[in-house]
């Protein structure tokens, strides 16, 4: 079951069914499990001899109790993860998981996939059409676009500022027509973002459109997300079991590292600790090191995925943790961090100039291209190992480099091969609406279909 991080104890709880189409809490908080139990002993003994589909199938069925089937939920996530998620060691001690091999290459495949596979399984199909918004700043557009795109009974609505995302990005979600509907807004990830939260808190809009969300926001979303946490700290774990293990996110709106967190209260791992890294727009990093919580505009940086000022999930990490779950979006300033989320997450930010060295030099040294978000959290991974000798660290490959071309080619001196997932909309003519960053304007494009 699950609750909203603006619930009272004691309040109402939503079945993950209920929670998955309304996307956002009535009460304007996010969803969140009632209970973060660990996994039962005999689940975790069995982890090691499990493929990656089959571990989180374990995962989703701990989190998801009895409500769903076991054939459904079976189906449904093998269907979703049907590509690799290899963890390796590209440095002494450092492993990176490469979450880019779904269909279009970044991370957010996992969870949009899961969240799009399990809509259309429990949809029943005399029911009205659902209305999917969704902001992005660059990955999250592609993934869910692709993964609903043709979907009967959908029609999804994606949100992203104009010039602001990469031109492949822009072509994996800007292109395909139907039933997705791309809209530019003049304004920054920040206004994109505000926007939908006006759409959701407007109730006759939300009833007439059936409007739910499939960003990080929607539980439907976050939690497969905990899917590759499991797979890599199982992996992991089973090479240094008695190592602190240290995990690096590359983080923008904080949906990653809450399932992260997530996952390592499922497994029980007292032993690993995480590190939120971030470019230039640091409002985490700075409360984790006691400054206060203060949203900002962001600042515009080539790891543009991450240009966020004002981070969503960061209200769910401070649930987590017993912390001050507040009303952020309101520039309200969070109480200090908890001591318990203080011994397991720090912060770092980082320059474009740091990130360009990164991805520069690991190419010199090691012939990997890396994109910039990636970079980002590499960084912040090696930062923080060196307090922690003779530990094991894990940085999230978020996105293929590739997408990221005009960035990181000029780095390298080399051209980079297209995958197949950006090659097959490159050519294709791209399509959006663009809008002020104004709730009238959204309400027309979404009203008309």
């Amino acid at each position: 079951m699950l609750i909203s991080t603006r619930e009272v104890p004691g309040g109402r709880e939503w079945t993950f069914q209920e929670a998955l189409f309304l996307g956002q809490a009535p009460d304007g908080g996010l969803f969140v499990p009632a209970a973060l139990l660990p996994l039962p002993d005999g689940a975790r003994a069995v982890l090691p001899t499990l493929t990656f589909p089959e571990r989180a199938f374990v995962a989703a069925r701990h989190f998801l109790g009895d409500e769903i089937r076991d054939d459904l939920l079976r189906a449904v996530v093998h269907d979703a993860l049907n590509f690799p998620v290899p963890l390796r060691e590209i440095e002494p001690g450092i492993h990176m998981l490469e979450l880019f091999h779904g269909p279009t290459h970044a991370f957010k495949d996992v969870g949009a996939r899961f969240m799009a596979r399990m809509m259309s399984a429990l949809r029943d199909d005399d029911s009205p059409p659902v209305t999917i918004l969704t902001a992005t700043s660059g990955d999250t557009g592609g993934a869910v676009a692709h993964a609903f795109h043709r979907l009967p009974g959908v029609h999804v609505v994606v949100l992203y500022p104009l010039g602001k995302v990469s031109h492949r990005q822009e072509a994996q979600f800007a292109t395909l027509g139907g039933n997705v509907t791309a809209v530019a807004v003049r304004g920054t990830f920040d206004d994109c973002q505000r926007l939908a939260r006006q759409a959701f808190a407007d109730p006759a809009l939300t009833a007439a459109l059936s409007l739910t969300s499939a960003n990080s926001i929607n539980i439907g979303r976050l939690l497969p997300q905990t899917f590759y946490y499991i797979h890599a700290l199982t992996e992991l774990a089973q090479k240094s079991p008695d190592s602190e293990l240290v995990v690096s996110v590359p983080s923008g709106n904080f949906g990653n590292l809450t399932a992260g967190l997530i996952a390592r209260r499922a497994l029980g791992m007292s032993l690993a600790r995480f590190v939120a890294a971030t470019n230039e727009n640091s409002v985490v990093p700075e409360y984790l090191a006691g400054h206060g919580f203060y949203p900002r505009p962001s600042v515009e940086t080539i790891s543009s995925a991450m240009d966020v000022g004002d981070p969503s999930n960061f209200q769910r990490i401070l649930h987590l943790f017993g912390g001050d779950g507040g009303r952020p979006g309101d520039s309200a300033r969070y109480g200090p961090q908890s001591g318990t989320l203080h011994s397991i997450l720090t912060g770092s930010s980082w320059t474009d100039s740091h990130t360009r060295h990164c991805i520069r030099d690991l190419w010199q040294r090691r012939g990997l291209a890396v994109d910039p978000h990636t970079a980002v959290g590499l960084l912040g991974l090696r930062r923080e190992m060196k307090r922690w000798p003779g530990a094991r660290g894990i940085v999230l490959a978020t996105a293929h480099p590739a997408k990221f071309a005009e960035t990181v080619e000029p780095l390298i001196g080399e051209t980079l091969p297209i995958p197949p997932g950006i090659a097959r909309v490159m050519d294709r003519p791209a399509k959006s609406i663009e809008i002020a960053a104004e709730l009238d304007a959204l309400r027309e494009v979404l009203t008309r279909g």
